[in-house]
């Protein structure tokens, strides 16, 4: 019984190593690292995309600041408070 214990744990060491193993080989093959530059670069692209946008977003921002016009475009009741949009003002 302990000789089939090991022999069932050594035939999965084994084949968990032989596929890392292989993993291992295909990234250091040409395909491998071709996929990894894409992969890199979709990355960058998607990076350089959201950092651009936070940048428009904080200008606007600075320039509200600055010009001295309150920014309301997130103030609204009838997002934040439903309840005091539906009654009447006077």
């Amino acid at each position: 019984m302990r000789r089939m214990v090991w022999f069932v744990a050594g035939s999965a060491a084994g084949v968990y190593a032989a596929a890392k193993a292989k993993r291992a080989a295909y990234r250091l093959s040409m395909p491998g690292l071709v996929d990894q530059s894409a992969a890199l670069g979709l990355g960058w692209r998607a990076f350089r995309s959201e950092l651009r946008d936070g940048m428009e977003t904080r200008e606007r921002e600075v320039a509200h600041e600055l010009s001295g016009t309150p920014n309301l475009d997130h103030l609204s009741l009838d997002t934040h408070h439903p309840e005091l949009a539906e009654k009447d003002h006077p």
